[in-house]
């Protein structure tokens, strides 16, 4: 079964904008609302376990579902990275390489189960449990590594994002120059990815005299909410039209194949 989209320039767009609306998302629960990093990280956990249940029963690919659940894995792995740096007092390095750990030992799970990495392959529950549990370490990862950057190494927030911005383009470039394999390339840009989100997060949410926008974690939600609505409701659209015009090639197909039998 299809439950899961193709990668295309697309999804890299709206994995940007869910990954960044992730960081103002759980910023604005936890900060600005003062619910705390462990209640938001509880409460979100719990909207991700909701989603994904409803991912994992449903007999289709949905866009609409499918991006709300990697939004609930960027928004929880927002709080869970900043309760383990910040309130539990591990730090940004630390809690990187505790998450770098943790994502090697799902990807150690995966490669011992023999499904296959590549994501455009996958077809069965165990495995798509593998591959969302890659997806929320690796959101909640980047959430650490885009806070190191960005605070920690001195580069302030464009200073990240810059950083980040080419190693992205590296592999980008690395896909059609070399033979590293894809789903190689794929997995370290979905890493990448969230710290992006997390650095452009902060710079819009950040106030002025700290090198952000000043726009704030409400104007920033609202903004980033708009963005990623426009482009599921675009999915949405392409999908039905891709089934719609796969309906009405089948009977031709089947006719085809009856005709050339007989």
């Amino acid at each position: 079964m299809k439950k899961l989209p193709e990668i295309t320039a697309a999804f890299w767009v709206m994995k940007i904008a869910a990954t960044t609306l992730g960081e103002t998302g759980g910023d604005l629960l936890a900060q600005t609302l003062r619910v705390g990093y462990l209640i938001s990280s509880v409460i979100l956990i719990g909207f991700f376990v909701a989603s994904l249940i409803t991912q994992l029963t449903a007999r289709r690919f949905h866009p609409g579902l499918y991006w709300t659940v990697i939004l609930s894995t960027s928004t929880a792995g927002t709080t869970m990275s900043d309760f383990m740096n910040r309130s539990a007092g591990l730090g940004y390095a630390r809690g990187a390489l505790l998450l770098i750990a943790a994502l090697a030992a799902v990807f150690a799970l995966w490669k011992a189960t023999g499904h296959p990495f590549d994501v455009t392959r996958i077809s069965t529950l165990s495995g798509e449990l593998l591959y969302w549990a890659a997806i929320l370490i690796s959101n909640t990862l980047g959430t650490s590594l885009g806070d190191f950057l960005a605070d920690d190494s001195g580069l302030g927030y464009s200073g990240g994002a810059l950083v980040i911005s080419t190693a992205l383009l590296l592999i980008l470039v690395a896909k059609y120059r070399t033979p590293v394999s894809n789903t190689v390339l794929f997995w370290t840009a979905f890493v990448l990815t969230r710290p992006l989100g997390a650095t452009v997060g902060d710079f819009f949410t950040k106030p002025v005299a700290k090198g952000g926008l000043g726009i704030g974690t409400i104007g920033s939600s609202l903004l980033l909410t708009a963005v990623l609505t426009a482009l599921t409701m675009r999915a949405i659209h392409r999908e039905r039209e891709s089934r719609s015009t796969a309906a009405a090639t089948a009977p031709l197909e089947k006719d085809d194949t009856v005709n050339t039998t007989a």
